[in-house]
């Protein structure tokens, strides 16, 4: 199934995604503007760099892990993709991710489209598959950020500002594993919700049809009950959700290493997840923000001062997201050529 690249990437995502880099760069700028540049790029002129080797292999192996994860789950869904097939693919939804504002929510339609296009699965059941394989990753960040904040509550080195991240933190905790299941205990009532905002457009649009919309949102709702009937490949498909989660947080511990840093273990599995949260910002993949709140995270919860926490923060991103874009760059090309 070929499609031309432009329906895959719109004029319109590329001026968004053109946007939210610029939004991102102000953010850094003023980051290096408050805390020093000269201070900050004196620090990575001394970074080791075996140790930043080592975080970019780490995000090889978080890439490759949450590929897995996606194959086992797609394999319960009786959708078989082959794994070398497969990291392509989700190394170009990865890009898209990670370029697109507010990305995770764009990434899988767009990994849907490209499985239904690559293999005999509709795009329902595509879908169902990659949202069930995101739902796994979650797993792992509550886990990580709960013993993060179990070993901050035990040694008392909470400090009052981080109070609105534990919040947050504890929010989404609730909040989302709350959604989930209700949208799945009521699924008719969220399917009546959805006709009723479709049915009107249908009705003034000739190419949308109720019919049609209907019978997706069931078939969605199928595929993802026939995923949950295998809980043995969901249990597989969750340890490389684990393993994918270790290699994710390894690049901080490595940038603190690389600076002449250690942190702790259990204080980076907090830092993760809690600096995360300003993944929230409408720039691409959190860019800028992310940054921004883990250096406020590492002046509140370790000895280091600006300079070395903002020198930290930088290095990190760059090895587990910059780092990330320039391996799956290329491949979003391959892709959306081969589809």
């Amino acid at each position: 199934m070929a499609v031309e690249s432009t329906d895959l990437i719109d004029r319109r995502s590329v001026v968004k995604m053109v946007v939210g880099f610029a939004v991102a760069a102000v953010f850094v700028y003023f980051l290096g503007r408050v805390v020093g540049w000269s201070e900050i790029l004196a620090a990575l002129g001394r970074a080791d760099p075996r140790w930043v080797v080592v975080g970019c292999l780490a995000t090889c192996g978080y890439l490759l892990a949450w590929t897995k994860t996606w194959q086992v789950v797609l394999d319960a869904g009786g959708i078989r993709v082959g794994y070398r097939r497969l990291v392509p693919t989700y190394l170009a939804a990865t890009f898209a991710n990670y370029t697109t504002p507010f990305g995770q929510a764009g990434g899988e339609p767009f990994i849907a489209y490209v499985l239904a296009a690559d293999t005999d699965a509709s795009y329902e059941e595509s879908l169902a598959s990659v949202s069930t394989a995101d739902l796994l990753n979650l797993l792992p960040f509550f886990t990580f950020a709960g013993l993060g904040l179990a070993a901050l509550a035990v040694t008392g080195t909470v400090p009052p500002g981080a109070r609105s991240i534990l919040a947050g933190l504890a929010a989404i905790a609730i909040g989302i594993p709350g959604l989930v299941y209700a949208a799945w205990r009521r699924r008719d009532l969220v399917t009546r919700l959805l006709m009723g905002v479709v049915g009107p457009v249908a009705a003034r649009i000739d190419r949308i049809e109720a019919a049609a919309v209907r019978a997706r949102i069931d078939g969605f709702y199928d595929h993802v009950a026939r995923i949950a009937d295998e809980p043995r490949d969901l249990a597989v498909g969750l340890v490389f959700s684990y393993l994918g989660w270790a290699c994710f947080a390894a690049p901080l511990y490595f940038a603190g290493l690389a600076l002449g840093f250690t942190i702790s273990p259990l204080l980076v599995v907090f830092l993760v997840p809690a600096s995360s949260l300003a993944g929230a910002v409408p720039t691409p993949g959190g860019l800028g923000a992310v940054s921004t709140a883990l250096v406020a995270l590492l002046v509140a919860l370790t000895p280091m001062g600006a300079g070395s926490a903002a020198a930290v923060a930088l290095l990190y991103r760059a090895m587990s997201y910059v780092f990330a874009l320039l391996v799956a760059g290329p491949t979003a090309l391959y892709v959306t050529a081969r589809v």
